[in-house]
């Protein structure tokens, strides 16, 4: 059952802010990894959790002729690799529960708990400690598949894919605005003027953590006090039997609707494509063009504008006048035409142009496939639905990290960047066979 039109402006607006708040939040972590690892190695050297995972890393390192360095760049990868392992295990579960009791009460829960994934950090003076935060915070880290759920339930079906476009917005901005926040408050540490405070666990990087965690607080009260409930009554998924765990590929594997399973295996095979092009860019510009953190910062900046211009305005014009399945085979060729570009870029002109077409077609990628497998779904099954498209996204970030950068290390950049565009024109050859969805 569709709200009345009258509420959907708000509704979408309430929407994009909780997922813009919270992205925020998750964020603000991303360029303080390496420096996290740093002071960890430096407090504890050797011992510990931290010295296990290093002497494995460094093992690996060996193994395939590469410096320390590449230990502690293996060692973030791995550590980004579990936080998305968690997700990919526990979207399906919050998507399904928000399917029996609400989309409100789930999101609530699921923010709380990653409150309190950031109060850990924040006091997470030994390395265990802050590995328990993150773990924390990949368990609740299902908010977008249930918000994404949410918009499913505002939206007629003909504006389903234009109002995912929304969501992608507020995926790239928060992941433009984080970063940024957290370069910036990673400057300020509370040991320098208080050095007491070591004592209750807090280190250099817990005014970013603090920041976080505020976000993540306003982000409930913002829920509780404007995020009305979605999913109608009649529409939520009803069962005797209590809600578990399930391994979300043999839940994908299970799922009838041979579109769901088409759809699920092209947002795959790309999120693939794009998480190998997130990690190794940084890489590829520093090896390449002696790129400083400030200017790989500039560049993926740069990268998530044209993502937010693409999602919040191109892609919601082109749905008026194209079908979801045309704009998703347009993307994807697009995209396949950014990947190469950009890993043969000669100069920092062409790469910033090979950018800018990738950012174009993963803009239009990502709003099509969300939409095309709302489309597809029951409405009392949005939530997991989603929620297992979601997880499928997060293995491909869990397996991108290690995979990418060893690839990168062992035959170069190009090679990435090749096989991310053999990636997306082969979902695009898949994607050819998706049926028109019901309007």
């Amino acid at each position: 059952m569709t709200p009345p039109a009258s509420k959907r402006p708000l509704s979408l607006g309430v929407i994009f802010l909780t997922l813009y708040i919270d992205l925020i939040g998750f964020s603000i972590i991303f360029p303080l990894v390496p420096d996290i690892l740093s002071h960890y190695l430096d407090v504890e050297g050797g011992a510990g959790v931290l010295g296990a995972l290093m002497t494995v890393t460094e093992g690996l390192a060996t193994a395939f002729g590469k410096s320390s360095n590449f230990a502690a760049v293996l060692l973030g990868g791995v550590l980004s690799s579990i936080y998305a392992l968690l997700q990919f295990v526990f979207a399906p579960f919050w998507g399904a529960a928000s399917d029996r009791h609400g989309r409100r009460k789930i999101l609530s829960y699921t923010v709380a708990g990653t409150a309190l994934s950031y109060v850990l950090w924040i006091v997470s003076g030994s390395f265990w400690l802050f590995v328990a935060a993150r773990l924390l915070g990949g368990i609740f880290g299902g908010n977008i598949s249930v918000a994404t759920a949410a918009v499913a339930d505002v939206t007629t079906r003909a504006e389903r894919a234009k109002a995912m476009g929304l969501v992608g917005a507020a995926f790239g901005l928060g992941l433009v605005t984080g970063p940024a926040i957290g370069a910036i408050t990673a400057q300020y540490n509370l040991l320098e003027s208080t050095p007491s405070l070591a004592a209750y666990g807090l280190h250099p990087f817990s005014v970013p953590a603090i920041i976080a965690l505020i976000m993540s607080v306003i982000n409930l009260v913002w829920i509780r006090a404007r995020f009305d409930e979605t999913l109608a009554e009649e529409n939520r998924s009803s069962g005797s039997e209590p809600l578990r765990l399930r391994h979300p590929l043999k839940a994908a594997r299970e799922i009838q609707s041979p579109a769901i399973r088409l759809v699920n295996f092209v947002g795959f095979s790309f999120a693939l494509a794009f998480c190998a092009m997130e990690f190794s860019l940084t890489f590829l510009g520093q090896d390449r063009f002696g790129f400083t953190a400030r200017e790989n910062g500039i560049m993926l900046a740069f990268l998530g504008f044209c993502s937010i211009i693409t999602q919040g305005m191109i892609v919601r014009r082109l749905l008026k006048k194209r079908s979801e399945i045309s704009v998703l085979l347009s993307g994807l060729l697009i995209a396949a035409v950014g990947f190469a570009l950009v890993g043969i870029a000669p100069n920092v002109t062409t790469l910033y142009v090979g950018l800018g077409i990738l950012a174009l077609g993963a803009g239009l990628v990502n709003p099509a496939t969300s939409g095309l497998i709302s489309l597809y779904a029951e409405d009392n099954e949005q939530g997991r639905i989603l929620g297992i498209f979601r997880s499928l996204g997060s293995l491909a970030r869990a397996i991108t990290p290690i995979a990418a950068g060893i690839m990168f290390w062992m035959m170069g950049g190009p090679t990435v960047f090749a096989a991310a565009a053999a990636l997306s024109f082969g979902s695009w050859w898949v994607a050819r066979r998706l049926p028109p969805p019901v309007k």
